[in-house]
């Protein structure tokens, strides 16, 4: 019989327990959500731009960052606070794009009536020292859609990439570097090439269309 008090101390000592985990659980759960919409979701726009620059089209994109949210907040548990959001969310959209919207290779025709977004690739160019000229951009920014999703089309897929994330997102050397899982001098070589296939292409088009004064 003596073993009947022990019995009922440590039944109620589980179910204590459990009484307490389920709110620390509650609250951990709510915690990690908190944080998810403040520090995650604002980062949407600046994902669309890269995934639109990936993509090319407008619907591919809002899928490609809608299963990267989705792919981000089943992992936000594992994301270390205080470290960069930006370029673990990048990786998890680069990542997503490769396993699946690049392999299905699909066609980017939709792109050219919703063109006019990959205007924020010249158009971010302009901050950046090495990019394209605001004279430049703002004869660029006359051309035709059509015209510039051609120009974003020869260029290779990996130094694309590059572009969008440096000139339409921002993202510094190291960003690029940790989101593509390439070293940085790889980062700079394909960003130097492509830019200047870019503005080679764009400069083509600007002088057949008699815009900026560009001269081929």
């Amino acid at each position: 019989m003596t073993s009947l008090p022990t019995t009922t101390a440590s039944a109620d000592t589980s179910a204590q327990h459990s009484e307490h985990s389920a709110p620390e659980a509650d609250s951990s759960s709510a915690e990690l959500d908190a944080r998810f919409a403040a520090e995650a979701l604002p980062l949407a726009s600046r994902l669309f731009g890269a995934a639109l620059g990936m993509t090319r089209n407008r619907a591919d994109a809002e899928d490609l960052v809608q299963e990267t949210y989705l792919k981000a907040y089943s992992r936000f548990h594992q994301y270390e606070p205080g470290t960069n959001i930006t370029a673990w969310l990048y990786r998890i959209l680069t990542n997503t794009y490769i396993s699946h919207y690049r392999k299905a290779k699909r066609s980017p025709a939709r792109a050219s009536t919703e063109g006019v977004e990959d205007w924020q690739l010249a158009e971010a160019a302009s901050h950046d020292p090495i990019g394209l000229k605001s004279a430049e951009v703002e004869a660029l920014a006359q051309m035709p859609s059509e015209a510039v999703k051609e120009a974003l089309d020869a260029l290779s897929e990996e130094q694309r990439m590059v572009v969008v994330l440096a000139d339409v997102d921002s993202l510094s050397y190291k960003e690029i570097a940790a989101t593509l899982g390439i070293p940085i001098g790889t980062v700079m070589s394909r960003l130097h090439r492509g830019r200047a296939a870019l503005r080679r292409s764009l400069a083509h088009v600007a002088a057949e269309y008699g815009i900026g004064g560009h001269n081929e």
